[in-house]
């Protein structure tokens, strides 16, 4: 378990299936990040079992009230949507709604990548943004993620459709907490 001044990071939990649900069905939520609206618990619980108990991944909640309020986590080669190399992992990050705005995905954020640079000793941090999800782009942009290129034609499988995807790049001896 990670923890920050207001949340507490933890490894996602079948039980949090009815949690993840009341997020993760609101349409301005997923296609954002590439994943559609979940119709049902037990979507969240394919999610859960399949997507989000992996390793590195934590379910974000509020310290205050162990409410769950969204996800964060690091992919590395072979799990992530990108070609990383040993040492380099992807940072994926969503809140639902009701918490957008109150600075959470950056607290969790830092302390993943804390957490990865000094903890599991990743070179790099990756992170990116489909077009127009300003929230993903200012988010990066906070945490001193720097412009790596960016991919016209990104296909998002649990879309089926393609996208632009903007990519940034954390390097460790860049960053400062």
């Amino acid at each position: 378990m990670l923890t920050t001044e207001r949340l507490c990071l933890r490894p996602w939990e079948p039980g949090d299936a009815e949690a993840l649900y009341e997020l993760a069905r609101d349409p301005e939520v997923g296609p954002w990040t590439g994943w559609p609206p979940h119709q049902s618990i037990t979507d969240s619980k394919k999610v859960l079992r399949d997507v989000l108990m992996a390793e590195e991944n934590y379910a974000i909640l509020l310290k205050e009230t162990g409410q769950v309020i969204g996800s964060i986590g690091l992919l590395f080669p072979g799990q992530a949507n990108l070609d990383l190399q040993k040492g380099e992992a992807e940072l994926g990050a969503w809140l639902g709604k009701p918490y957008w705005g109150k600075e959470y995905a950056v607290e969790a954020a830092r302390e993943v990548i804390r957490h990865g640079f000094e903890d599991l000793g990743l070179s790099r941090i990756y992170g990116g943004n489909f077009d127009g999800n300003q929230k993903s782009e200012r988010l990066q942009k906070k945490l001193g993620f720097r412009y790596r290129r960016t991919i016209e034609d990104y296909y998002v499988p649990q879309l089926n459709e393609y996208k632009r995807l903007h990519l940034r790049v954390l390097i460790n001896p860049e960053w400062e907490i």
